[in-house]
């Protein structure tokens, strides 16, 4: 681990976009694996999770996710997954987290839409006992897939809203090429009457209109928003309506949306005004973890110290989470990240 991500991984984060699936470790896909009759080694399942640095199309990075996603069915496979992400983002000094994934992928051994969302909540309850005051925060986002039949997902979203605390936002995900958003604005619609937060993949393909069609669900973050960046009138209504881009570096070069992180549109975003932050997306799925991600992207990028600093505390103060909860969080974190914004002014290396 060099300097800069030994700095980084001491100071408090919050990540506003992370997978459940995506961050199953490879080790407990072995067991889970085992415990249902399937005979999986560790380096097949690392070779199946693990997407390559940069993938063909947005389909094919989707297609690591369909061995986790397999493996998570039961109560008992959910739980784990969950405690062992929570686990995972206390041991890099996570304080404030929001973990989304989409609970109609996880029916097929009997469980229902609720019996799903109970599972992952009590895996955070179950973490928080866990891990005591080293726990961090954890909110819970109900994904909706572009796939599936839009009267399913206002199922989904009125299940969702139902649950209450810790779920606090609804997503919409999935191949954006091939499916288009509008058909599920009735979902967004009960999850907005239900007092769930909007957010919604889009900006991982080529062009803005499906960005727009985000914005005209209701959506206040975009998960992505990479191509943005490319339309100053988009830029603008960003600015204008305070949307915030949760942007995933590593993810978005496997995607194939930009070519290498050099390409990356995140630093021209941030100051150009717009809303961002950074997270990993799928920990596993995209071999990274938060620390990574900011130290490689701020290097990448030329970020200062300032810079770094004002995207990691972005992430603070756009989630989802109770009000109280995060203005608490952000002020335990603001003095130590300006300490070390502090220490240099001059650019990451």
């Amino acid at each position: 681990m060099g300097e800069l991500q030994e700095a980084l991984w001491r100071l408090p984060k919050a990540e506003l976009h992370q997978h459940l699936d995506g961050a199953l470790r490879p080790e407990t896909a072995v067991e889970l694996a085992a415990a249902i009759g399937l005979n999986l080694g560790l380096d097949e399942a690392r070779l199946r999770m693990i997407a390559p640095a940069r993938c063909a199309t947005q389909s094919e990075l989707l297609s690591y996710f369909d061995l986790p996603i397999a493996l998570l069915q039961t109560d008992s496979a959910l739980r784990r997954a969950a405690v062992e992400l929570v686990v995972t983002l206390a041991e890099e000094r996570v304080r404030y987290a929001e973990i989304r994934w989409a609970p109609r992928l996880h029916l097929e051994r009997g469980l229902g839409m609720g019996a799903v969302i109970e599972a992952v909540a009590q895996g955070i309850e179950d973490a928080m006992d866990r891990l005591g005051s080293s726990a961090p925060a954890v909110s819970l986002i109900i994904t909706a897939m572009r796939s599936h039949p839009p009267a399913a997902n206002v199922l989904l979203a009125r299940e969702a809203a139902a649950f209450g605390e810790p779920v606090v936002g609804f997503d919409l995900a999935g191949p954006e090429a091939e499916w288009p958003a509008p058909p599920h604005a009735a979902a967004f619609l009960a999850a907005a009457e239900g007092g769930l937060k909007l957010t919604a993949h889009a900006g991982e393909v080529a062009g803005v209109e499906h960005i727009r069609e985000a914005l005209d669900l209701g959506a206040t973050r975009i998960a992505h928003g990479v191509t943005a960046a490319e339309d100053h009138d988009l830029v603008e209504e960003l600015i204008r309506r305070e949307v915030t881009l949760d942007l995933c570096p590593t993810s978005n070069v496997q995607a194939g949306i930009v070519a290498d992180l050099a390409d990356h549109p995140l630093a021209r975003l941030h100051r150009s005004g717009v809303s961002v932050t950074c997270s990993t997306d799928d920990r596993v799925v995209s071999n990274t973890n938060l620390t990574d991600e900011l130290a490689r992207t701020a290097t990448a990028l030329g970020l200062t110290r300032q810079e770094l600093v004002s995207i990691a505390l972005n992430a603070f103060r756009r989630g989802f989470g109770p009000p109280m909860v995060l203005e608490r969080l952000v002020s335990e974190a603001e003095p130590e990240w300006s300490a070390w914004a502090n220490e240099a002014t001059d650019q990451l290396s």
